[in-house]
């Protein structure tokens, strides 16, 4: 069956964390779709080889460490210059990492800032130098997590952060509706990506139990019992991204083969 077609034909659209497993399957969604593309990551080997795999010069990159303001200037510059204003943004770079709380390591408070500084504040400063080039009916497209809905013991940090996603999210569809600019959240539950598997190893070591246990017990929660792939998640991101989705906003979707029903 060929793929859905959701109008998204010579749209602009940016992706951050694009080299990772997500992002790249977003990547390759959306470029099917014939948009063009902005691909941002702080990692350049990654970075370069998923742009030549796309084989297209609707494709354009560029390495960016979301936590610069100097660096997200630059990026913005690029977009106005090349494309004058952006249709979409998906803002999907993050970093995942536990925290317990009885970590007495000199850098733990550290850490802890750090992974709210990239998963949440990297989304304000971008969102904010890209606001100049969003017209109206523009989709703001923010990657939270389920853990966005729920505690977690021994990622305080990053559960924290997600949970501040979806604040963040509510705010801005308030902030920008008068604009004609929607802002949506999508809430994945386990992907299977190396992220989720560094997770995965780190809550098995800190409940000494195996990787294939914890992960049997979280696949016995849900109604459909399997990882996602970052492949089943780009539905979701090209219809809040599309013309279909006008009366979405503010909300946040829960993808997570019913671990979490919300």
């Amino acid at each position: 069956m060929a793929d859905p077609t959701y109008g998204l034909q010579g749209k602009t659209v940016l992706i951050t964390g694009a080299a990772g497993g997500i992002g790249s399957a977003l990547a390759r969604a959306f470029l099917a779709q014939g948009t063009q593309l902005v691909l941002l990551d702080r990692s350049a080997a990654p970075l370069d080889a998923l742009v030549e795999s796309l084989h297209s010069s609707r494709v354009c990159s560029a390495m960016c460490d979301l936590g610069s303001d100097a660096e997200v200037a630059a990026v913005a510059a690029i977009v106005k210059e090349r494309f004058g204003q952006l249709d979409v943004l998906v803002n999907n770079a993050g970093t995942e990492y536990p925290t317990p709380i009885a970590d007495e390591a000199p850098d733990a408070m550290a850490r802890w800032a750090s992974l709210l500084d990239n998963n949440v504040t990297s989304m304000v400063r971008l969102t904010q130098a890209l606001l100049p080039m969003l017209p109206r009916g523009a989709s703001v497209i923010n990657q939270s997590s389920i853990w966005g809905r729920i505690g977690v013991a021994g990622f305080s940090a990053y559960a924290a952060s997600k949970h501040a996603v979806v604040g963040l999210t509510r705010s801005l569809a308030l902030e920008l509706g008068p604009r004609g600019v929607r802002v949506n959240a999508v809430c994945p539950g386990w992907v299977h990506t190396a992220a989720a598997l560094r997770s995965l190893t780190a809550m098995a070591q800190a409940q000494g139990r195996s990787e294939a246990e914890v992960e049997r017990e979280i696949l016995a929660k849900q109604a459909m019992p399997a990882m996602l792939t970052p492949d089943d998640l780009a539905g979701v991101f090209l219809f809040l991204a599309s013309a279909g989705a006008s009366p979405i906003t503010g909300q946040c979707i829960v993808t997570s083969h019913g671990e979490v029903m919300a």
